[in-house]
C-alpha cells in the first residue's frame, strides 16, 4: 500500500562542523565534491545528487558526528588519494561482510571535525584490495 507519507530517496544530510570554511575547503579540494550554495554559517555540497549540509549547528539535540558513506570502484586506492589529499585515516579497508557473490569492502576517512567519511564497495570474491 502506497501513502502520500512513505520516504523517498534521502535529500540532504547534515554533517556538523564547527568552521565551514575549513569544511567546505575538505569537502571541495579532498573528497571532490562541488558546492552548490553558500550563506553565512553554511554550505551545501553535491554528493551526487543528495546535498551535504554542512553547519555550525547551535541546537544540542543536533551536534554530533555525522557518518556519510560513498559508493567508490576501488575503496584501497580511493582511501590513499584522500589521505594525500589531506584526510586523515580512519579505519584501513578490509573486507566486513562477504556475500555468496561479492565482498563487502569499507575503510573510512575523517573530515576535519572527526564526522566519517566511509568508502565502500562490492566486490567480486577473491579482489585482493578493497
Amino acid at each position: 500500500m502506497t501513502t502520500a507519507t512513505e520516504l523517498k530517496s534521502v535529500g540532504q544530510i547534515l554533517v556538523p562542523v564547527s568552521d565551514v570554511d575549513a569544511s567546505v575547503a575538505f569537502y571541495q579540494d579532498v573528497l571532490g565534491l562541488p558546492v552548490l550554495m553558500r550563506f553565512p554559517g553554511i554550505a551545501f555540497m553535491d554528493a551526487a545528487g543528495i546535498r551535504l549540509y554542512l553547519a555550525r549547528v547551535p541546537q544540542k539535540d543536533f551536534q554530533g558526528r555525522a557518518t556519510v558513506y560513498f559508493w567508490v570502484d576501488d575503496v584501497t586506492g580511493t582511501q590513499a588519494r584522500l589521505v594525500e589529499r589531506g584526510a586523515v585515516a580512519r579505519e584501513a579497508p578490509s573486507i566486513t561482510w562477504e556475500a555468496p557473490d561479492y565482498d563487502f569492502w569499507l575503510g573510512f576517512v575523517a573530515d576535519p571535525d572527526g564526522n566519517n567519511i566511509g568508502l565502500m564497495r562490492n566486490a567480486p570474491k577473491g579482489t585482493e584490495r578493497g
